[in-house]
């Protein structure tokens, strides 16, 4: 529902959004949305999401058949950025690795 609704809304500072993970309490009163995105300022994009957040609700509420729409809480899924850095982690092994051949080759 709320993928349907980002895709609704124009709004150039949002960029390319993707929702990676949804978490809901035991009490559906708060659902924690991750995105994953692609702009660089990401504190933007959480600011601009917070400001549509009534879009989203209010499509949660017409489409989903609950009492009480939750509270919605929007973060960036940190787990984007532990795997750019173990990719980067891996590279730099990888180079290390060839230099390291290449310098007992050399001898």
């Amino acid at each position: 529902m709320i993928a349907e609704e980002l895709e609704r809304i124009d709004d150039s500072d949002l960029g390319l959004i993707s929702i990676s993970a949804v978490q809901v309490d035991n009490e559906l009163t708060k659902a924690k949305i991750f995105l994953s995105v692609l702009n660089e300022d990401t504190d933007l994009v959480l600011t601009r999401m917070n400001f549509h957040k009534g879009k989203f609700r209010k499509a949660i509420g017409s489409q989903a058949r609950i009492r009480r729409v939750p509270e919605l809480v929007f973060a960036i899924d940190p787990a984007i950025a532990t795997g750019g850095r173990i990719d980067e982690i891996l590279s730099e092994i990888e180079t290390n690795r060839s230099r390291n051949l290449d310098d007992e080759n050399q001898y």
